[in-house]
């Protein structure tokens, strides 16, 4: 069983899909792992790290000949895998709604393309799902960016020269994202508040000292979504949230945004209107801009000031913390694939509840209910 890890190519990719940690974990199992020369470069994973763990490290041509399993962060170029061995599988984050050309171009090609963010959330697969390990990193780094944009501090200072008032920051959206940007921003000493549709996300927040901002008396969400994300608004939920929130993000001096509905555009929960209410100086970091963005005027990849407000949309925010994101990011896929792995086949085997959810192509077919559909 030959396992290849690619140099990643995507503007602004740093992360590596596998580090010397776990490349040395699958060679313990029998399997040979071969390392594109620099993939780990970016990511502070010398070449002979990998070396040293077991690993093969060569060029492009040498790494894919006869590989059986292709590991990437982001899905590798259908037309760039040449000499990978028929039926190879592909696991990878591959934005299956976002990038349906290629994994056509997987499925003529004849790999089975695993998506990882397709991992369903239950518990036995939480040590899997890319999604959150690398959400929890983009919430951090997302109170960070707009720390470092902010023109003040964030904690209550007294001095002998006065007092300064601490930050008021308010995050939008509670899922792994945005409860790590409210610790993040609490240990900063910043005043926190945060607000979703969903309702059991109250009791989260409270829980790391933030004020629960909630719509009352209107129902919310029309179903809670599946695997534990949020669904479509009602438009009356959607109507008192803007008055809602228009109230309150006035006051605050920064505000982070994170909501996503999967296979859909990101909810717009910032108008223009609201971020012109803003004090001067005040900053937004929208987590969700490459997916259409929450906040209007966010631009992806730029900071753009609007009204006096600092708007970050920092693509690939992740990657922006690109060591703990490929340890984090690689033990996911290790955790997948040794799961699954038949010591007497030698290879991972997968079963029905997992595999059928992040099996996208196999045969030449699309074969995931959800591109069917």
């Amino acid at each position: 069983m030959k396992i290849a890890v690619l140099r990643e190519h995507a503007d602004g990719e740093r992360r590596v899909a596998a580090t010397p940690e776990t490349a040395r974990k699958f060679v313990a199992l029998g399997a040979a792992v071969a390392i594109e020369a620099g993939a780990g470069v970016a990511a502070s994973y010398a070449d002979r790290a990998y070396a040293e763990a077991g690993a093969t490290v060569a060029d492009r041509a040498a790494t894919l000949a006869g590989a059986d399993i292709i590991l990437g962060v982001q899905g590798p170029d259908p037309a760039g895998l040449a000499g990978a061995a028929q039926g190879a599988w592909i696991v990878a984050g591959l934005n299956p709604f976002g990038d349906r050309a290629r994994i056509d171009a997987y499925a003529a090609a004849g790999y089975e393309a695993l998506a990882m963010e397709f991992m369903p959330r239950i518990t036995r697969a939480q040590s899997m799902d890319i999604l959150s390990s690398q959400s929890n990193l983009a919430g951090y780094k997302a109170v960070l960016d707009a720390a470092s944009e902010y023109g003040r501090a964030f904690p209550m200072m007294m001095t002998a020269a006065g007092t300064v008032s601490a930050a008021k920051a308010f995050v939008m959206g509670v899922g792994v994202a945005g409860l790590q940007a409210i610790a993040t921003a609490r240990r900063l000493g910043a005043q926190v508040s945060a607000t979703d549709v969903r309702a059991a996300t109250r009791e989260q927040i409270q829980s790391l000292g933030a004020k629960p901002i909630f719509v009352e008396a209107v129902a919310g969400i029309e179903g809670e979504g599946t695997g534990g994300y949020a669904g479509e608004m009602s438009e009356d939920y959607k109507a008192a949230q803007a008055e809602l929130v228009s109230g309150h993000i006035a006051k605050q001096d920064i505000v982070i945004t994170t909501a996503l509905i999967p296979g859909r555009p990101a909810p717009r929960l910032i108008s223009d209107a609201q971020v012109a209410s803003m004090k001067p100086g005040s900053v937004i970091v929208d987590l969700a801009v490459e997916q259409g963005g929450n906040v209007e005027g966010a631009v992806a990849g730029e900071i753009v000031e609007r009204h006096g407000v600092r708007i970050i949309g920092h693509r690939n925010m992740a990657s922006r913390l690109p060591a703990d994101a490929s340890a984090l990011f690689s033990r996911n896929l290790y955790n997948f694939l040794t799961t699954f792995w038949d010591k007497d086949a030698g290879r991972p085997v997968l079963d029905a509840e997992i595999g059928d959810a992040v099996r996208l192509t196999r045969d030449g077919h699309i074969v995931n209910p959800r591109l069917l559909a």
